[in-house]
């Protein structure tokens, strides 16, 4: 199975968890295959790339996704997630709101980093708003496979959601609140003065010896983490 998944792009982390780095923005979309469920952890930029990822899902696992897990409300993180008709999907409790009202500021954001006009309008026109609010943590029975989904934030956003599959190792899903392939992102919606408590959480969710999966750039672990978060609390004078 393992041989499949990275013959199509794809990182094995676990047996049964896997991530992409998608074309274009390098942004993570990742998946847990569960007995009769399977998550989808962020939907890609475009419908045309949440259609692949679901296509690729599909074959790959032999089942069709069920459940999507949306990280944060960035445009790379949330923009193919209609292409999974009849999903369930979750986000960090107000999520849905955010979404509704800013339709088209997440349009405009898409386009300004290069996305397609049409694209971007076809997508933001079609977003599909979360079905479920997590405050705190939620955990979801994926059939034999429990997934935690933890409200960690404030810190890159207001909505900063990590998703925890416990196991062998342990792998966090950890939105843009990790990045590997450059600085983390204080874009107008971050809340820099919390991020660091947001790692502190994220860093006591999974432990030391867990799998920490960033929204861009490679995997990585706790030291990792711990040093980003030092960083980021020098840069916006947090104290420890």
């Amino acid at each position: 199975m393992e041989t499949y998944w990275e013959e199509a792009g794809w990182e094995q982390l676990a047996p049964g968890v896997a991530r992409r780095r998608m074309p274009g923005w390098d942004e993570t979309t990742g998946v847990i295959v569960g007995e009769t469920d399977v998550l989808v952890v962020d939907t890609g930029a475009t419908l045309r790339d949440g259609a692949e990822i679901r296509r690729q899902i599909t074959r790959l696992s032999g089942r069709r996704p069920t459940r999507i897990a949306l990280t944060h409300p960035h445009f790379d993180h949330v923009l193919g997630t209609a292409a999974f008709a009849g999903c369930e999907v979750y986000g960090a409790a107000g999520l849905d709101e955010l979404l509704r009202r800013d339709r088209e500021p997440l349009r405009d954001s898409a386009i300004r980093q290069g996305v397609d006009r049409d694209a971007a309008t076809e997508a933001a026109d079609h977003l599909v708003l979360p079905h479920h609010g997590v405050s705190g943590e939620l955990t979801l029975d994926l059939g034999g496979r429990p997934v935690l989904l933890a409200n960690v934030g404030p810190g890159h956003t207001a909505y900063d959601l990590a998703v925890l599959v416990p196991g062998r190792p342990e792998v966090v899903f950890c939105g843009d609140l990790v990045e590997e392939s450059g600085p983390p992102q204080a874009g107008h919606d971050a809340i820099p003065t919390h991020w660091p408590a947001a790692l502190d959480r994220l860093l006591a969710l999974g432990g030391e010896d867990a799998l920490y999966v960033p929204g861009h750039g490679a995997v990585v672990d706790a030291a990792f983490v711990r040093a980003q978060r030092d960083e980021l609390a020098a840069r916006f004078g947090v104290s420890h």
